[in-house]
Parts: structure tokens; C-alpha cells; sequence
């Protein structure tokens, strides 16, 4: 892989990377009942990563189809693709594009953009561990990443609820994002 060192970091070469969705995973961690933690990923995805000559100019954008949602449990999901939350049919996409690196300190980066989910567009502050850079087996050069975050999914309008007889609610209102992936050059 064409690499170059800034600040200590051997990073891709200028230029757009698009995710490599078999080694790609965008999940989501939410408390249930008070008391656990659902997890819960989307199958289908497309985005990019423009590396600027100035890593701190870099861009991204990512597209989710809502339909997609999968934690497993077929009855939940048909839940969370309905009116109650994502509404998958009226807003069949999330959608994610940054709009500054705001700085990095080592190989992590915090950069911030434009979350989409429904109708609701917020500002997020994301997280990304850059892992490093190589070439696979077959001659193809990858760079890997681990992104976090939190939301509240009630700025998103995702406020279906219901209250437990013990106190407190069914479905917690932090969603924490994990998205662990690698890029490719885009062809």
C-alpha cells in the first residue's frame, strides 16, 4: 500500500476509499429492561473516506439502509423497521457526512458531522482509531478503523417507549455506535 508518515503515522496516500463491506461492521449497543444490553448491526451499507493531502481535510460519508437493522430476533427487528422507530419504508436510508476533523491526538481522530436518521438531522461527534495500513493476501491495499460514538435516539424522534412495572423503561435512550471496518481504494 502507498503510505506516507504524518505526525508518527504511516497513513494511506491521498485519495477516496470506499468501505469494504465484507470486512466492515456498523453495530449498536442499547440497554433493554434496565438491566442488559441488545446489540444489533446493519447488512447493507455503502461510503467513502476522501484522505486529503492534509489528513485534518479528510471527509467522510456513509449510507445505511434502514431495512437492513438485524439483532437477531426477527419480531424485534420488524419493530425497529416500523413507524415505532426507523420507519424503514418512509426513510429507507441513514445517512452520515462529516464536516470537519476537528484534531487527533496519536492515531485517534475526532471527527464530526451530519447524522441522518428518519427525518431528524444532528450534529455527532465520532470517535476513529485509525489501525493502520497494508496490503491483503491478493494484492489489495487496505486500511482498517474503529469508530464510536453515542446518541440520544430521542433527538432522532425515536422516542417509542413503555414503562416497566419495576420502574424505569423497555428500551434505554443512549444507542451507542461501534463501526470496526477497513477501506480500499475506490475504483
Amino acid at each position: 500500500m502507498t503510505t506516507r508518515t504524518w505526525e508518527n503515522l504511516q497513513i494511506p496516500a491521498p485519495g477516496t476509499y470506499a468501505l469494504d463491506v465484507a470486512h466492515t461492521q456498523i453495530g449498536f449497543v442499547v440497554k433493554h429492561m434496565m438491566v442488559s444490553k441488545v446489540r444489533g448491526h446493519f447488512n447493507e451499507f455503502a461510503g467513502t473516506v476522501t484522505i486529503a493531502e492534509n489528513p485534518l481535510d479528510s471527509s467522510a460519508q456513509l449510507s445505511i439502509k434502514a431495512a437492513s437493522i438485524t439483532t437477531g430476533a426477527p419480531d424485534r427487528d420488524g419493530h425497529l423497521r416500523s413507524d415505532d422507530f426507523l420507519s424503514a419504508d418512509k426513510f429507507p436510508e441513514l445517512t452520515f457526512r462529516s464536516t470537519r476533523v476537528l484534531g487527533h491526538s496519536g492515531d485517534e481522530f475526532t471527527l464530526v458531522g451530519d447524522l441522518t436518521i428518519r427525518d431528524v438531522t444532528k450534529s455527532v461527534e465520532l470517535t476513529v482509531e485509525y489501525g493502520g495500513a497494508g496490503t491483503n493476501p491478493w494484492g489489495q491495499d487496505v486500511w482498517g478503523f474503529s469508530i464510536k460514538t453515542e446518541i440520544d435516539r430521542e433527538e432522532f424522534g425515536l422516542t417509542w417507549n413503555q414503562a416497566l412495572e419495576t420502574g424505569g423503561v423497555l428500551v434505554g435512550k443512549k444507542i451507542k455506535i461501534e463501526i470496526e471496518g477497513e477501506a480500499n481504494p475506490a475504483a
